[in-house]
């Protein structure tokens, strides 16, 4: 029974692992969007970290974020921690409606109106951590003390950060529904699988 339990862990951790790879990998496969600052990119990183949430817990999504990020800070040489934590806030404040949701009612339903709820928590929750902490941050990392202002930074998330978490989560979203469908049954399966 032990083995079984250790086995089943090791699966786990290989999974987690593999889908924070995978997700690295298309965290660099991004693209701006033509009315956005340049700086905001498009990219489906948190599909993995979705999967993972559904087959496992909240948590686990939290997991594949966490190795996503680190790996990427690995791989870029650390060269914007203020910009890889932010990535790390919005992707869990996306993933985690979307799961705590699907795991309390299951079905397509749970996952639209989780997706709904996460775009809303993401876009609102990164708007003020930009005004409040992010932009501060990152304007003292760079040494441009006028990124810190008040209109400056008023400018920066209603023009960027808001309309942009706004689009992210829909295009996301709007990709991750039809391949929930297709996925379904095989993530019943697996929570199948790992429950026994």
């Amino acid at each position: 029974m032990q083995r079984n339990a250790q086995s089943s862990k090791l699966l786990k951790t290989i999974i987690l692992a593999l889908l924070g790879t995978i997700s690295l990998v298309l965290f660099f496969l991004n693209f701006p969007l033509p009315f956005l600052p340049p700086y905001l990119k498009i990219d489906f990183s948190e599909v993995p970290a979705l999967i993972a949430a559904l087959i496992f817990s909240p948590l686990a999504g939290v997991v594949v974020e966490g190795i996503k990020n680190l790996l990427y800070l690995l791989v870029s040489g650390a060269a914007d921690p203020i910009g890889v934590a932010a990535n790390f806030l919005a992707g869990v404040m996306f993933i985690a409606p979307v799961a705590i949701l699907y795991h309390k009612f299951k079905g397509v339903k749970s996952i639209i109106s989780g997706l709904v709820t996460g775009t809303m928590v993401m876009a609102i929750g990164m708007s003020v951590l930009n005004y409040y902490v992010v932009l501060p941050a990152y304007a003292w990392f760079i040494g441009a003390p006028e990124m810190a202002g008040a209109t400056a930074k008023w400018v920066a998330v209603s023009a960027g950060v808001l309309p942009f978490n706004l689009l992210k989560g829909v295009i996301v979203g709007l990709l991750f529904i039809p391949l929930f469908i297709k996925m379904k049954a095989w993530i019943e399966q697996k929570q199948a699988n790992l429950a026994a």
